[in-house]
């Protein structure tokens, strides 16, 4: 078991809903809990699933480097990228309107 943090962004309530049976929602879209690794996965699936045009970040304690990983769902100017081993955040440049 590990320790999940799930942060939503823009999701349709069938997904909080889904995300709260499983993980204890700790502010609005903010998502907290211990759980295997096969219902992470399985929560992940859910993710993929019902987000529809929001996004979501997932991240998870492990026994790495960094003490954690973590993967994102959808558009947002923040996308993890591979440094040597350790996932970091780079940031999109702002799309001029």
């Amino acid at each position: 078991m590990s320790m999940v943090v799930v942060i939503t962004e823009n999701v349709p309530p069938r997904l909080r809903g889904r995300l709260a049976i499983w993980l204890l929602e700790v502010r609005a879209g903010v998502y907290l809990g211990d759980v295997s690794k096969r219902i992470r996965e399985m929560l992940w699936e859910n993710i993929t699933v019902l987000s529809e045009t929001g996004n979501v970040v997932m991240a998870w304690s492990t026994n790495t480097e960094s003490g954690f990983e973590f993967q994102t769902y959808g558009e947002n100017r923040r996308i993890p990228v591979d440094l040597d081993g350790l996932r970091l955040v780079s940031f999109l440049p702002v799309q001029n309107q």
